[in-house]
């Protein structure tokens, strides 16, 4: 049985992620939250932890950078859904696995690109082979100003071609503005 695909763009605090947890809520009791982050500051701990404290104490979470369709598989057990929260860090981290502000100079991204295409296909492929709802959140990048540094224009086009992949995978598309959920593909949407 194939599974589900809803994803949720938006920019950064319009409220994707307590739209995911909403939908995710709805869907089913057992959640797996699925969280490709580093935190690499004191602040960014603060915020992992507010987010933590967000979520239901029953959810099971999985915190990693990269290679998430294996670690999903590994960790799924009996979850009815899957939030991917976000897909912007699974960029981010492919882009620059040390988080070294000078590792991003030597990005190259033509290298990071086979290997985001690499984990779509296998987010892919895990979505198609199991029942599972998965929401995908992730950042819209393409409404901004041009990144002025060859790096954020790289993580801008390589994001924008994640986000394209799974929007046209999704059976569900959403796009948040101000906390308001507006629906763009699912239920007689293109």
């Amino acid at each position: 049985m194939k599974g589900e695909i809803i994803l949720i763009l938006g920019g950064a605090r319009s409220g994707k992620s307590s739209f995911a947890q909403q939908l995710a809520s709805a869907i089913g009791h057992r959640v797996l939250y699925v969280a490709p982050l580093v935190p690499l500051d004191e602040e960014m701990r603060r915020r992992i932890e507010h987010h933590r404290k967000a979520r239901p104490r029953h959810w099971r979470t999985l915190e990693v950078p990269t290679g998430v369709a294996e670690a999903i598989k590994g960790k799924r057990g009996d979850a009815d859904v899957v939030i991917l929260d976000c897909l912007t860090l699974l960029v981010g981290n492919l882009m620059s696995p040390s988080h070294d502000p000078a590792e991003l100079e030597q990005v190259k991204p033509q290298v990071v690109e086979a290997e985001l295409d690499a984990e779509l296909e296998r987010l892919l492929a895990l979505v198609q082979d199991s029942p599972i709802r998965f929401i995908i959140v992730s950042n819209e990048v393409g409404m901004g100003l041009v990144p002025p540094y060859p790096s954020g224009r790289a993580f801008r086009d390589l994001l924008g071609k994640a986000n394209q992949f799974f929007a046209r995978h999704a059976d569900k598309v959403y796009f948040m503005v101000a906390g308001i959920p507006m629906e763009l593909k699912g239920h007689g949407h293109g």
